[in-house]
């Protein structure tokens, strides 16, 4: 998943977006193994960073993005951007506050980019607050290895 999604990641590197990749791909990067075809991203909820959002994943190709709003993304919870990926955008989610997935965040590296990760902790806490049963599944496998740090792809 992650090298589709390269260059929509240099390209929030380059506009300064302020996020991190939360859902199932932080599950995998924290060494839970399942197979997720989207990456959930919770991003700071401000008019600047949304329209920061917007111009990279313009910038990277998804020409969906020119089919909202900065408002737009700002008024929902979930905004869904597919075109050769899907990438679900979040301005909230469940038992997590950006703030804190911010000062927590973690960097990995995946063949040179940098991507911000959501702790492990801060997972665990949105995946028990969703209580989805496959969130849960998640939170058992994710507190099996709750001392592992988490994986830092290989360059």
């Amino acid at each position: 998943m992650l090298n589709r999604l390269q260059d929509v990641f240099k390209s929030f590197q380059d506009h300064n977006v302020k996020y991190v990749i939360i859902g199932g791909v932080a599950s995998t990067i924290h060494g839970v193994p399942r197979a997720t075809f989207d990456v959930d991203i919770l991003i700071e909820a401000t008019p600047q960073n949304a329209a920061a959002l917007l111009r990279a994943l313009l910038d990277s190709g998804l020409a969906t993005a020119s089919m909202t709003t900065t408002q737009e993304i700002l008024e929902h919870e979930i905004t869904i951007f597919k075109d050769r990926v899907r990438i679900d955008v979040q301005t909230s989610t469940p038992g997590l506050t950006f703030d804190d997935a911010w000062e927590h965040k973690q960097v990995t590296k995946y063949r040179g980019q940098k991507f911000y990760v959501v702790s492990k902790e801060d997972l665990i806490a949105s995946k028990r607050a969703a209580g989805r049963d496959v969130d849960l599944e998640d939170v058992r496998l994710l507190e099996i290895n709750k001392d592992q740090p988490h994986k830092n792809s290989a360059d």
